[in-house]
């Protein structure tokens, strides 16, 4: 009978366990030293290994030539352990003999001394499952228990056990396993059992399985079944990541409030038969997604999503505020509540889309700061923001500054970073800047950092706006003190770090000039001259203009 890969490849000696070196060292010198404790107490996530590491201790304290504290996996009784055939070895579901007539017959068995082992050994899972009645019985076998017997207790929640459980066991903490271990024993598997695993797929598998190795051999079986190479491709496909493009269109709605289209959409997805609970499951998890971006350098190791959807991902998360994406999260767990309480999925859907298109309907807080952010920035909240933005062509910039220069440490990107919306790459010449110049949408985000870091830049920049050419951003600031400022390097290092720590690339700066700015700079030859002048690196003052 075929046995599934978690069960098949399920460690049977301490050395064989996966990413709990906190627990299996420990565990191996206490057996080595004679230490034997009468209660243990295994927590942790699911799938990080409480359930295994106790067959193993159960086979470890009875095994008849141990191994360094592991067990031999030789002598009768571990191999009957490895059967399940041994008697003195008994596991028990908590969540299903959770009254006091189970822990009863337990304390009553627990008397009897070993059949055939040295210690009668009883694995309780789900422990936080017994009743108050069951753990107030377990409480006095635990604390003085037979010389014979042994406890191991495993639970996910160890917070719902009493404190006068907790005290009288041994405590181990499970941790979950990083991708980079899950990714190497995956690929082990996958080699034992004459397969083929891409090295992206095993991290994609690790990254779905959120630090369970049994998660992740689960998926990499069902992986299997479909293909004896396993791809990123088939892992998507088999995972349910592919055909995911209503998410991005959804928040594209939401950002250009246009409620129709978002309305449309979750109509279209409805007829699809698509659940409005696991629709707006799929959209937290996206909105997440975009706020980890936001708010992280590198968030890859976090978001369990291919390559090619991290950096849509990443473009979409340059073009919505943080606090939109915070009123959303908080808007669709909302929805989610209450279609949990029995509310009609579908209206409640709607409903949440509307909220989210039009703020101004909805009194929360996440939607007040929304709202406000809106003010801010000046910009549109209606569905003509939907439409391409018309914008003049910005003019070249006139004066580059000595930014362009970086200060000595700092290190040019290795390729020109992509800029927030899509354009095509662009050489620095004046008139290619000016062609594929796009406005910068999160500005203000980095304005608010640079308050941060010194409010006179903050006064400064006041009322300003930026524009992104290729690896460049153009600043349109009204007063000549923002340029100033730039001109110092300790200021102009601040403005790239704000720049690069909301949209996570380089950029070069420079001066971004108006067109009518620009033609009348054209007609005064004194305007042209000081142009020339800066451009040579000539510092010009008012006098001098005068």
């Amino acid at each position: 009978m075929y046995q599934v890969l978690y069960r098949k490849w399920r460690p049977r000696r301490f050395a064989d366990v996966v990413g709990q070196p906190q627990v299996t060292t420990t565990l191996k010198n206490e057996l080595t030293a004679g230490r034997i404790a009468h209660a243990y107490l295994f927590t942790g996530s699911r799938g990080t290994g409480k359930t295994t590491c106790a067959k193993i201790l159960a086979k470890a304290v009875n095994c008849l030539h141990p191994v360094d504290g592991d067990p031999c996996g030789e002598c009768e009784i571990c191999r009957a352990a490895d059967e399940g055939a041994v008697m003195d070895i008994v596991e028990i579901d908590a969540a299903s003999n959770n009254g006091v007539d189970n822990i009863r017959s337990l304390r009553e068995e627990a008397n009897f001394t070993p059949a055939a082992a040295k210690y009668r050994v009883y694995i309780i899972d789900e422990v936080h499952m017994l009743s108050v009645g069951a753990f107030n019985a377990l409480l006095k076998t635990l604390e003085e228990p037979p010389p014979h017997v042994i406890f191991i207790l495993a639970t996910t929640e160890v917070h719902k056990l009493p404190a006068t459980i907790l005290s009288r066991c041994q405590r181990f903490d499970f941790r979950r396993i990083p991708p980079e271990e899950i990714a190497d024993r995956l690929d082990y598997v996958a080699r034992q059992e004459g397969a083929e695993l891409d090295r992206s797929a095993a991290f994609l598998l690790a990254r779905l399985a959120d630090g369970a190795l049994r998660d992740a051999l689960s998926l990499l079986d069902q992986c299997l079944g479909r293909s004896h190479t396993v791809t990123e491709a088939v892992v998507n496909e088999t995972a349910g990541l592919a055909g995911r493009d209503h998410l991005f269109d959804f928040a594209e709605a939401v950002r250009n409030a246009d409620a129709a289209s978002a309305l449309a959409l979750i109509g279209a997805l409805h007829e699809g038969s698509k659940d409005m609970a696991r629709l707006c499951e799929e959209l937290s998890s996206h909105y997440r997604s975009l706020m980890l971006i936001k708010t992280m350098k590198d968030a890859r190791n976090l978001i369990a999503v291919p390559e090619e959807e991290y950096l849509r991902l990443e473009r979409q998360a340059l073009s919505i505020g943080l606090t939109t994406v915070l009123h959303c999260l908080d808007t669709l767990q909302e929805a989610l509540e209450k279609m949990g309480r029995g509310a009609d999925r579908r209206t409640e859907m709607e409903m949440a889309a509307i909220r989210l298109c039009s703020p101004e309907l909805d009194s929360s807080p996440s939607a007040l700061l929304r709202r406000i952010e809106a003010l801010e920035q000046g910009a549109p909240r209606r569905a003509a923001a939907s439409q391409p933005r018309q914008t003049a062509a910005p003019a070249a910039p006139q004066e580059p500054l000595p930014s362009d220069s970086r200060e000595p440490g700092r290190s040019e990107p290795a390729a020109a970073p992509a800029a927030p919306r899509e354009t095509p790459a662009v050489s620095s010449t004046p008139e290619d800047l000016t062609k594929n110049a796009v406005p910068l949408d999160v500005w203000p985000e980095i304005l608010q950092i640079m308050k941060g870091y010194s409010a006179t830049i903050s006064a400064a920049f006041t009322g300003s706006s930026a524009y992104v050419s290729g690896d460049y951003v153009l600043i349109d600031a009204p007063r000549e003190m923002a340029f100033e400022l730039l001109r110092k390097s300790s200021q102009r290092g601040k403005m790239r770090d704000a720049i690069e720590q909301v949209t996570g690339r380089v950029y070069k700066l420079g001066p971004y000039r108006r067109p009518e700015k620009q033609e009348a700079e054209a007609e005064d030859p004194l305007l042209r001259l000081t142009g020339m002048a800066r451009e040579a690196g000539i510092p010009v003052t008012e006098t001098d203009k005068t």
